[in-house]
């Protein structure tokens, strides 16, 4: 797996930990910085993304719960919600990874992770807001 997908894994289980155990995202990144809990320390871009997610968290949600027809984001999964935040965060505000990239990523995140239906779910919210990308910035 290459690094930056590995960054990207780490990024959701943080995010993911973050919302099930009710904490803010930046306070576990910022305990998990101070006390790694695995031999490796967290690579600088899963600590650019979470920071990037919590930084456009009103943002994203609000472009996620327009785009995610007829699902709000209390009814999606926990782990889907996670992998949306951070593909929209990659999508909308990270200039430095191609769009159809970040897409591909979430995709393959939601593969692994997630149930059957939501690799194509995550595909469709995250194409949708790439398309209108330039009504949302």
């Amino acid at each position: 797996m290459a690094a930056r997908s590995k960054a990207r894994k780490r990024a959701l289980d943080l995010l993911f930990e973050a919302e099930q155990r009710k904490v803010n995202a930046l306070e576990l990144l910022r305990e998990r910085l101070a006390s790694p809990v695995t031999e490796a320390p967290l690579n600088e871009y899963t600590v650019t993304l979470v920071e990037g997610v919590v930084d456009h968290w009103r943002d994203i949600d609000e472009a996620i719960s327009t785009y995610a027809h007829g699902w709000t984001l209390d009814r999606m999964p926990a782990v889907d919600r996670a992998i949306l935040r951070l593909g929209a965060y990659e999508v909308l505000y990270a200039s430095d990874v191609p769009e159809p990239v970040a897409i591909s990523e979430a995709v393959a995140l939601a593969t692994e992770l997630s149930t059957d239906d939501s690799p194509k779910f995550v595909n469709g919210v995250l194409g949708r807001l790439l398309e209108v990308k330039p009504t949302l910035l």
